[in-house]
């Protein structure tokens, strides 16, 4: 078993790198049957994954990955879209952020999700080579440390993908 990374500047907790982003829909992020546009959709999760994943950090990050992206539910013009993303798995040099989307009915403050999502967030130095995360993560209540656990599960498939070529 490879030896635990010990992180220079100590640990951060998962609260700590959690962000949220309010949108609401117009003409330009609609897509040919006026719905919302997923690729506009993918730019605001990047957005909001590198944001956490800086937070935590605190230094440049760049995205390198993104796991499974479904689109569970529409969102039409003047729709209000919340994203919220934070960070739930630290390793050497990434970090994984889960990306969560909701559209939300105004009239009785519903939510539905959208689509939820992992990216993975490397921190790179000022030549864009991969560097340590400076700070590891710590999980506190029980819904953090399950997605702690999840994630440690995602990040093995991840390793096996790579190595498989898939």
């Amino acid at each position: 078993m490879a030896e635990q990374y010990v992180h220079p500047l100590g640990v951060k907790r998962v609260g700590s790198s959690y962000t949220i982003a309010t949108r609401m829909l117009r003409h330009e992020d609609m897509n040919g049957s006026d719905r919302l546009f997923g690729g506009r959709l993918m730019e605001w999760i990047d957005d909001a994954a590198g944001i956490a994943a800086r937070r935590h950090a605190g230094c440049s990050i760049t995205t390198v990955a993104v796991d499974t992206l479904e689109f569970k539910h529409p969102a039409f013009l003047n729709d209000i879209i919340t994203i919220e993303a934070w960070v739930t798995h630290v390793e050497r040099t990434s970090m994984e952020v889960r990306v969560d989307t909701y559209v939300e009915n105004c009239a009785t403050g519903e939510r539905n999700m959208i689509n939820h999502a992992y990216l993975t967030e490397v921190c790179i130095d000022e030549n864009g080579k991969p560097m340590p995360v400076p700070y590891g993560l710590v999980a506190r209540t029980t819904e953090e440390h399950a997605e702690c656990e999840a994630s440690r599960k995602r990040a093995d498939l991840r390793r096996m993908r790579r190595r498989e070529g898939i």
